[in-house]
């Protein structure tokens, strides 16, 4: 069981009236990373610092691994589970017997010869003494290859290369494991891959909230999701004999009506359409009111994929491919200025490139999001819960918005989810061609229009 919060101080220090995080550094890793990482919490609270302190400590511990690896570690611990590897596809128990020698005797050579003798307290005879961090590193590759202790995350880096996935996934994957690891350390569970029971899984389940600092249920059944998958990739090359994460889910707490994230209000368009937008940010909201498209979509369009009366807009989720959207007439303008003098691989949003640091888990549209929350605010349109930290309208909430209009338009559901990219049966509208679909579909859109004072006061019986 883990530690109260209220007196835990594992890996915590008190730093000028703050608490911060304390990694001690390996022996032999001094010269290059001092004694100990360190890295600030901000928070004088005690029980705070312990729902922040584990995410730290698992990056740190990361630094340490990277660093270990460089010095040769890393590769002796692949060695070792490449021996387990191959203890594991032995033919025979002759070869596993062999298999077995060999790894005994590796493990003698990494012991090392005797630093010392001491008198066994019993009998008084001398007693060979080993370095103790050398015997530690034997007995743990020793474990390693003999099926015994394979690290959690040795085949995470090639599970993550075989997905195809947005960064964002990418880092919920690398934050699932790292948050397992903190809780293994925390609970003193052995963090193998053998260690991991369908029963320390249900543990685990019920203390992530703790491990994760205290995230919703939505946010950390997407983590339990991911490891799941981790599982799934490892049962099928035969590397753990279960998915012990099959059906690890918390509950959640129902939604109540007017809790839902909503579409906006034509009295929210309004506001949001006729307020002081930047020229970009003007562009942005129309072409998502029109489309029904979502944010990193339609940033991520080039010149290219605005040709011939359609958006060619990039997978997201779940499509398995691009996906056409006819242009709007009220968008016509939009995209011809924006156009004008590109080549057709320039970007359409330029005021909003991709991430620069290489490896960057953010969607392009990160900064753009940023900026649109904080205009959508700026001019009034906000809907928040107590304690609820997002609000119940968005950018997403132009796409509901567009759904909505289309429905009250009278257009029919298959061809309104072949414009949104909703999950539909044989309909598509193909990317170039001018097919019957395709003119279903610009009927559609062109049924939706922009919400005038006029409209606004007419819905309402002014």
């Amino acid at each position: 069981m883990g530690r109260s919060s209220d007196r835990d101080k594992q890996h915590l220090e008190m730093h000028h009236g703050q608490w911060r995080v304390v990694v001690s550094v390996p022996r032999a890793l001094h010269e290059r990373l001092g004694t100990k990482l360190k890295r600030p919490l901000r928070t004088d609270s005690l029980a705070v610092a312990n729902r922040l302190k584990w995410a730290a400590v698992a990056e740190m511990k990361a630094m340490i691994a990277e660093v270990e690896d460089g010095e040769g570690r890393g590769a002796l611990m692949r060695e070792a589970v490449r021996m387990a590897e191959l203890r594991r596809l032995a033919k025979d128990h002759a070869e596993v017997e062999n298999l077995d020698l060999g790894i005994e005797l590796r493990a003698d050579e990494l012991a090392g010869r005797p630093v010392a003798v001491e008198a066994d307290p019993e009998t008084g005879a001398e007693v060979p003494v080993l370095d103790p961090e050398r015997e530690r590193l034997a007995g743990h590759y020793a474990a390693i290859a003999r099926g015994e202790a394979t690290p959690l995350g040795h085949y995470h880096e090639a599970y993550m290369a075989s997905l195809s996935v947005k960064p964002r996934t990418l880092g919920d994957d690398k934050r699932a494991i790292a948050f397992l690891l903190s809780w293994c350390e925390a609970n003193n569970v052995r963090p193998t891959l053998e260690a991991i029971t369908t029963k320390v899984a249900g543990r685990y389940m019920d203390g992530l909230g703790e491990v994760a600092g205290g995230q919703s249920p939505v946010t950390l059944n997407k983590y339990l999701r991911r490891l799941s998958r981790y599982w799934q990739w490892l049962q099928r090359r035969h590397y753990v004999d279960a998915n012990v994460w099959q059906g690890k889910t918390l509950e959640q707490p129902e939604t109540r009506w007017g809790e839902q994230e909503r579409p906006f209000t034509d009295e929210e368009m309004l506001r949001l359409l006729e307020g002081n937008a930047t020229r970009q940010m003007a562009d942005l909201m129309r072409i998502g009111a029109l489309t029904g498209a979502r944010l990193d979509a339609i940033v991520s369009l080039s010149v290219g994929d605005c040709v011939d009366g359609r958006f060619i807009f990039k997978p997201q989720k779940k499509e398995k491919g691009p996906r056409a959207c006819p242009i709007h007439p009220d968008l016509v303008e939009i995209v011809a200025r924006r156009s004008e003098g590109r080549a057709p691989s320039d970007e359409l949003f330029p005021e909003w490139p991709g991430p620069k640091k290489e490896g960057s888990m953010r969607e392009r549209s990160f900064k753009a999001s940023n900026q649109f929350t904080e205009y959508r605010r700026k001019v009034g349109v906000d809907a928040t819960l107590p304690g609820k930290r997002r609000s119940l309208v968005n950018f997403h909430s132009f796409r509901r918005w567009f759904i909505t209009k289309a429905e009250q338009a009278d257009q029919k559901e298959n061809i309104i989810a072949a414009v949104v990219g909703h999950k539909r049966e044989s309909i598509t509208l193909g990317l170039y061609s001018a097919g019957p679909v395709f003119e279903q579909a610009k009927r559609c859109v062109e049924a939706v229009t922009l919400p005038t004072r006029d409209s606004v006061r007419d819905a309402a019986g002014g």
